[in-house]
């Protein structure tokens, strides 16, 4: 029992510095593109912790107003460090190659994602999402050029799930498009109309028909830039 519990409290201490390095990293990465971000989060938990200790003096309970104060100004600087570093990352994110697929894996539970199921010369891509929503197609690259690829991979949806409701987004920050940071946000307040076993049933359709990263070998990381698309002008 004693050589189980100091294996625990060994990986406790382990995990710790681990979860340490891990906050270092992402307050730096947040730094670069927010450089206010440190005088911000001091002043919510300075605000925060003061106004709970003053009401703690005026009702003649500051220890115990004190305490709560403390804790509630750590939440609040957690919340608030939470939402700018979110807002960093995707500024970080915008424009890349990849960018949407990324959002689409960190989109929750009940999603299936399927990156770069199309894609042209150009590097116009859609990927694919499933859940009880039924299909969403994301686009990223050049607006008009993306319209045939979301049109025809629309049209294949059509033939393999009939049932399914198709929806297209296109990321960017013109008319009709999705800004990225609000990809996720735009999938989750999609009517579910799809039950569990038939979010399964339409995966496996869709696996059997295959897409363009299982049926293609795809260099791992950015693609370079230099790679010629095959005739035709979209892989499948």
């Amino acid at each position: 029992m004693a050589r189980k519990a100091n294996s625990d409290s060994g990986a406790d201490a382990a995990a710790n510095p681990g979860r340490l390095k891990q906050i270092a990293l992402t307050y730096k990465m947040t730094r670069r593109t927010d450089p206010k971000v440190g005088l911000v989060l001091a002043g919510v938990g300075i605000v925060t912790f003061g106004v709970f200790l003053a009401i703690g003096f005026v009702l003649g309970f500051p220890v115990y107003l004190g305490i709560l104060g403390f804790l509630l100004a750590f939440l609040a600087m957690a919340i608030i460090f939470g939402r700018r570093a979110e807002r960093a990352a995707f500024g970080q994110m915008e424009g890349q190659p990849g960018a949407a697929a990324a959002v689409l894996q960190n989109v929750g539970r009940g999603w299936t994602t399927t990156p770069a199921v199309a894609m042209n010369r150009s590097q116009d891509v859609v990927h694919r999402a499933v859940g009880k929503a039924g299909i969403v197609l994301v686009g990223e690259g050049n607006p008009n050029r993306l319209k045939s690829l979301l049109a025809a991979e629309k049209k294949k949806m059509s033939r393999i799930v009939v049932d399914v409701p198709v929806h297209d987004i296109v990321v960017g920050d013109g008319e009709g498009q999705v800004p990225l940071k609000r990809v996720r946000t735009t999938m989750l307040k999609l009517p579910r109309v799809l039950s569990g076993p038939q979010v399964t049933a339409a995966n496996d359709r869709l696996r059997a028909m295959g897409d363009l990263m299982s049926n293609m070998p795809m260099p791992k990381g950015p693609m370079p830039k230099g790679m010629r698309m095959p005739r035709g002008g979209k892989m499948r």
